[in-house]
């Protein structure tokens, strides 16, 4: 089995796969409790624009997908705290948005590519040694981030009209919030691809929440299914020949139905 770790593609996939084990499902359990798992999809499918434009203009597409994400976090929060509209309907707009300008670029560069194609549906040779050089800084701010700031994080998680009047800086967290979700999309793309990142953000999270007796439980076993699901289907997916990301993701969710059928019990 180790003989996997002699290629040098396996190695960087192994470790991105790490990376978005940890971050991914950390970010989902504070999204699924806010209600907001759907944002993943927005962002990863908003991303799509920015890796098209890079690919057009010949840059790296990460640097493309993390600056629109980032962009349509920071619009996305902006809409929703002003009660423009709904944060559903912002959602809406943003992920209608993202595929317009995505398929106008893509019209615009002669169509898919092979390189777009890894990022739609990840692939083990995908990640490159620059991909890591963005990838592990981006997780590492990730878990910084909600470590220093976890006590208000997990305040506006549970009741954000409680945290006001507590003197949180509840909109200037929720900003902040949406900018760290934005990276852990970009980060989980290079492993699972844009159509997959909502799926493993969401799944390890509500397996844990169903077996969980506390929030700091819930984090520790999301986390746990998350990297399992994420080393368990790379390297299945290295001995099979199949797709990366639709091995991680029914890894994922086998841990669900695994987690159900035991709360159940």
């Amino acid at each position: 089995m180790f003989e996997l770790l002699g290629y040098g593609f396996m190695q960087r996939a192994l470790a991105a796969g790490a990376v978005v084990g940890v971050v991914a499902p950390l970010m989902g359990v504070f999204l699924v409790l806010r209600r907001l798992s759907l944002i993943a999809d927005t962002l990863s499918h908003t991303a799509l624009a920015g890796i098209a434009l890079a690919l057009l203009l010949g840059a790296d597409p990460l640097w493309g997908a993390l600056g629109t994400a980032l962009l349509a976090a920071m619009g996305i929060e902006r809409l929703r705290a002003r009660g423009q509209i709904s944060g559903e309907a912002a959602l809406a707009v943003f992920l209608s948005a993202g595929y317009a300008v995505a398929t106008l670029l893509l019209s615009l560069g002669g169509g898919f590519t092979p390189d777009l194609f890894t990022y739609l549906f990840g692939a083990l040779t995908a990640v490159q040694p620059r991909d890591l050089w963005l990838l592990v800084p981006l997780g590492g701010t990730v878990l910084g981030v909600v470590g220093i700031l976890y006590k208000e994080l997990l305040a506006i998680t549970l009741d954000e009209e409680a945290s006001r009047t507590q003197g949180i800086a509840v909109d200037a967290l929720n900003f902040l919030f949406s900018l760290i979700v934005a990276a852990t999309v970009v980060v989980s793309i290079r492993v699972v691809g844009i159509l997959l990142t909502g799926s493993l953000l969401a799944l390890p999270p509500l397996a844990a929440l169903r077996v969980a007796r506390s929030f700091r439980a819930s984090l520790g076993l999301s986390v746990a299914f998350g990297l399992t699901s994420v080393l368990v289907g790379l390297v299945a997916s290295f001995y099979l020949n199949i797709a990366p990301s639709g091995a991680v993701i029914l890894i994922a969710l086998g841990l669900f139905a695994a987690s159900t059928l035991l709360a159940r019990g």
